[in-house]
């Protein structure tokens, strides 16, 4: 089967790509990038440089496919995030029918159910609905956990200040995923014979904050590393002064407040998968580790 997926060589794309091509697939990476043409090619696949909101470019590249996996890249510099992922959206929509493709499958998150309060799953939210609209397309929203390698971010927070922490507490329950294991579903999806506009949740571990913080804390020689609970405000000057834009900064702080409330995950646990992955909390804590 021939595919195009989105995400250039991230910490999906890169494992799905690999996987479909060992499978005998043809593949094609979009990546803005032309300095990451010589990567692509060296997994197998086939490059094609461009903007993911240059909708002719789009449409070229989606063209004469099976399917296509979608995910709308992170954008720090954006004043306005939800704003910035619907528009990335409606820009692949367009060229998803303008090619004719009849398969998607896209990368979407735990808390899309939710029309607002969420940080930037809002914007994913708004990308469901503009999907949903697809006529004669068949859809498969994946809905991942929080990646665990979101708490690579926290290592000097852990080097410095002693602590892991965020805006919300340590008995906050926590669905995770790897990105692997997302790799893995994506390609599962793609080579089936899906119908209809779908939802499939992936998860590859539950937890709680403050379990998070002690096996991290354990794989890295500091066994009683406490889990904090920031202010609001706190969390956002913490943020701020660590280098991340402002309008960014909000949106993780309204994401935050989603899990303290345990909003984020209800659909979640009212609708959980069969099965999840493979990579358990203790197996990326030794992948923490190392990036310590």
């Amino acid at each position: 089967m021939n595919f195009t997926i989105t995400g250039s060589l991230g910490n999906i794309s890169k494992p799905l790509a690999e996987i479909l091509i060992a499978a005998g697939h043809q593949v094609t990476i979009i990546s803005s990038s032309d300095a990451k043409v010589e990567a692509i090619e060296a997994i197998g696949a086939t490059a094609a440089i461009g903007s993911v909101e240059d909708v002719a470019f789009l449409t070229e590249a989606f063209s004469g496919k099976d399917a296509i996996y979608t995910m709308v890249p992170p954008n720090f510099g954006a004043s306005n995030i939800r704003e910035f992922i619907s528009s990335t959206g409606e820009k692949y929509a367009e060229a998803i029918q303008a090619a004719g493709v009849k398969r998607v499958v896209n990368l979407s998150s735990i808390g899309a159910d939710l029309d607002g309060g969420t940080g930037p799953i809002s914007g994913l939210h708004d990308v469901e609905q503009t999907y949903s609209k697809l006529d004669g397309v068949a859809v498969k929203h994946l809905r991942p956990a929080f990646f665990y390698i979101n708490f690579l971010a926290n290592i000097d927070m852990i080097k410095h200040a002693g602590i892991l922490g965020s805006n919300y507490g340590a008995d906050t329950p926590l669905v995770l995923v790897h990105p692997k294991d997302i790799a893995v579903v994506a390609a599962e999806e793609l080579a089936a014979g899906f119908s209809g506009k779908s939802v499939r949740y992936i998860a590859s571990d539950e937890s709680t904050a403050g379990n998070v913080a002690s096996a991290l804390g354990a794989a890295v020689g500091k066994p009683e590393l406490p889990w904090v609970e920031f202010k609001d405000e706190d969390a956002l000057q913490g943020m701020v002064q660590a280098g991340l834009p402002e309008p960014m900064a909000k949106s993780y702080v309204e994401m935050g407040d989603a899990m303290r409330s345990h909003k984020l995950f209800e659909h979640y646990f009212n609708n959980k998968p069969s099965s999840i992955g493979k990579i358990k909390l203790n197996d990326f804590a030794v992948e923490f580790a190392k990036a310590f």
